[in-house]
């Protein structure tokens, strides 16, 4: 069984906490971190941006990942959200196999 860390980033700590609630809630994400407001810099549609945002750190499944995307995609403000997931090869197990438990729709 495979984890999962998945980056997105909000506008604000207000939607952050938002999205966080709603895929722990549906049980999409085992846990969610919500960190502290970042500054990004980045080109978008030619010209160079920078904006403060909050990224949230997502731990799942990796079962769930396509409906995890499908969620961040429906309730995200940008026109293109930053969604990277990143395989967990090593960690406590202990933590791992609740993180699986928690984000499986079984134990819903």
């Amino acid at each position: 069984m495979k984890t999962l860390l998945v980056i997105t980033n909000l506008p604000d700590p207000a939607s952050a906490a938002q999205l966080a609630q709603m895929l722990v809630d549906t049980r999409l994400a085992a846990c969610v971190n919500i960190l502290s407001p970042a500054t990004s810099v980045y080109r978008w549609q030619g010209k160079v941006e920078t904006a403060t945002e909050t990224p949230l750190l997502i731990k799942t499944h990796a079962d769930r990942y396509a409906a995890l995307e499908a969620a961040i995609r429906s309730h995200h403000p940008y026109e293109l959200p930053e969604i990277i997931a990143v395989n967990v090869d090593n960690g406590l197990p202990e933590y791992l196999s609740w993180v699986i438990a928690e984000s499986s729709p079984a134990h819903a």
